[in-house]
């Protein structure tokens, strides 16, 4: 049986709370590219590495959707959608990639 393809909204953020919206297929190899500057850009200049939240879809249309109407929101609104759901704003993804050189 052939599995279903994911798609991820995910918000990033520095240690002081610079916030990333990205959307992604593969949420694991976006988030190490992310910490490996392998691409360079914001994340890379801004230190932009720490997986603090994400939305899983079914839908590519639906998750492009949701990460424009992220982006349009103020950045208040942004970081109320982080305290609500990771309220520590701790990494998600900390444990991934452990014992990996990044």
């Amino acid at each position: 049986m052939r599995r279903r393809r994911r798609f991820y909204v995910y918000l990033l953020a520095s240690q002081s709370r610079v916030v990333y919206i990205g959307m992604t297929s593969d949420l694991v190899r976006r988030v190490w590219e992310h910490r490996t500057g392998v691409r360079g850009g914001f994340t890379s200049r801004y230190r932009v590495h720490r997986l603090v939240h994400f939305e899983e879809f079914a839908d590519a249309r639906l998750a492009s959707a949701r990460e424009r109407q992220i982006k349009g929101w103020s950045r208040e609104r942004k970081l109320r959608l982080i305290d609500s759901s990771n309220a520590q704003w701790l990494d998600l993804a900390a444990a991934w990639f452990e014992g990996h050189a990044e």
